[in-house]
């Protein structure tokens, strides 16, 4: 793999750089499979607590990995050099719950009030079901997990709420049982699914039909539908929120860190649990 970039891939400080460069402008679910990615949530400080506790309120959506100090863009416990401003890669600036710009980068836009959250997201735990011989056919052919808007709400706090957003993996049966038995060890990943099988039990009328128009949508005879919940709960409860001013990162342009993801695993993963 390392082959096809001039930077480690492994690295997660080389790809910080790669993308504050302009190097590198790709999804990042393919690179630093050991170490932690993140969704990018950034609102004014105003909105910072209620939307803690909706965060707190919604664990499995919403687990926070890091909260910044209001007017910085650094969470140094995420990576010492991390800089929120620059190295997602690509931002998605809203106001007043309408899109109206997507930067490669927002120093111009940061201000002394605004507070940074980076919450856990799946793409964390791919490698580790990899690891464990679940086939991810959508990594195979260069793809992204497809969200969806679901049918389910979330807890409400102060202006946030709304319904629950999911990403999912076609999975062979074998391979959904033993991605649950993988996935539920690590919550601040998501943990286990939250549903499988057919997506209108949960309100998704057409896999054809992504949250944000990507991803492999399309399953096989021999896959099902596997669905956890997505970080991506907390862009749509900001935008139905109408804050004045919110920014995540570009879709599947994640915050890399520097946290390894084993250390962040709950529950100890012997492979003699996992189905073979």
């Amino acid at each position: 793999m390392s082959n096809a970039f001039d930077f480690d891939p492994e690295s997660p400080r080389a790809v910080r750089q790669a993308i504050r460069s302009g190097r590198f402008r790709g999804f990042t679910n393919g690179l630093v499979r050991g170490h932690v990615q993140g969704n990018l949530m950034i609102v004014p400080a105003a909105q910072a607590d209620d939307f803690a506790a909706y965060c707190a309120l919604n664990p499995q959506a919403l687990p926070v990995l890091g909260r910044s100090e209001p007017g910085s863009p650094h969470i140094p416990a995420l990576g010492a050099d991390l800089d929120l401003r620059t190295d997602a890669g690509g931002y998605m600036v809203f106001r007043n719950g309408e899109l109206s710009d997507t930067p490669r980068e927002i120093s111009g836009l940061w201000r002394d009030d605004l507070v940074a959250f980076v919450l856990g997201c799946s793409f964390s735990f791919e490698g580790v079901l990899q690891q464990h011989g679940v086939r991810l056919r959508h990594l195979d052919e260069g793809q992204v997990s497809a969200m969806y808007v679901t049918g389910l709400p979330t807890r409400p706090s102060g202006a946030f709420s709304g319904p629950l957003v999911v990403s999912m993996r076609a999975l062979r049966a074998a391979d959904a049982i033993r991605a649950i038995s993988v996935s539920a060890r690590y919550p601040q990943f998501h943990g286990a699914p939250v549903h499988l099988g057919q997506p209108g039990l949960i309100g998704i009328a057409d896999l054809a039909q992504s949250y944000g128009g990507h991803g492999l949508t399309q399953l096989h005879a021999d896959e099902l539908p596997v669905f956890w919940a997505c970080g991506a709960t907390a862009q749509l409860a900001a935008l139905q929120a109408r804050l004045p001013l919110c920014i995540t990162h570009y879709k599947a342009h994640m915050v890399v860190t520097d946290l390894p993801v084993q250390a962040s695993r709950a529950i100890p993963l012997d492979k003699k649990e996992i189905p073979s």
